[in-house]
């Protein structure tokens, strides 16, 4: 059966829902059972990316975030490789192929500027690419800081290793504060008690 250029499409968001599916696989070797999946990690650095790119102030946020919606996407076929399996094979070309073959699902201008996109963030060479790269390790850094506040302490090796990678000065000053907050932190003071006590 002749596929539709509609039917592709329709194929192409289906495929996208296995990234909600596929987990971050690096995450299992410091013990978390239920690791986050590939699509929650894309949706928070994209949100990252956007608030980096305004406070550098020399990228187009609207850019960024459109590089890390789309930057895993070619994990739906391949899967996610952690950095133990990297010192013995790498899938960033298998990924890479994924990636095409997967966009050519999809109109021809879309093509072209998701494949630039593509190479921009695996190659850093634009500022959109160097911030979304920043952003895309940031939020592992937030992940991992969540997992040792939990008491996986082995996951300080993602925040230690981001610290050291990242290269805009807004990506420095976050994981710099971050260090020094409780993933819970952030609702303190938000609570709002609705009991009352009982007369006596």
């Amino acid at each position: 059966m002749k596929k539709t250029a509609i039917n592709k499409i329709v194929n192409f968001i289906f495929e996208l829902g296995q990234l909600k599916r596929q987990t971050h696989s690096g995450w299992l070797k410091v013990g978390v059972k239920h690791p986050v999946t590939i699509a929650e990690h894309a949706f928070r650095a994209a949100q990252i990316g956007y608030i980096l790119a305004v406070m550098e102030g020399d990228a187009d946020p609207n850019k960024v975030v459109t590089i890390l919606m789309i930057h895993d996407n070619g994990e739906a076929r391949v899967g996610d490789q952690d950095k133990v399996a990297a010192r013995y094979y790498s899938n960033s070309e298998g990924e890479q192929q994924a990636f095409i073959e997967q966009t050519e699902l999809l109109a021809e201008v879309i093509q072209k500027k998701w494949q630039k996109y593509f190479l921009e963030f695996e190659k850093r060479t634009t500022r959109e690419g160097i911030i979304a790269k920043d952003a895309d390790w940031l939020e592992q850094a937030f992940q991992a800081k969540e997992y040792v506040d939990m008491g996986y302490k082995a996951a300080q090796n993602w925040i230690d290793n981001v610290a050291v990678a990242v290269e805009t000065e807004s990506a420095k000053k976050i994981i710099a504060e971050m260090k020094n907050v409780e993933f819970t932190d952030w609702f303190n003071g938000l609570k709002k008690m609705t009991y009352e006590k009982l007369g006596k």
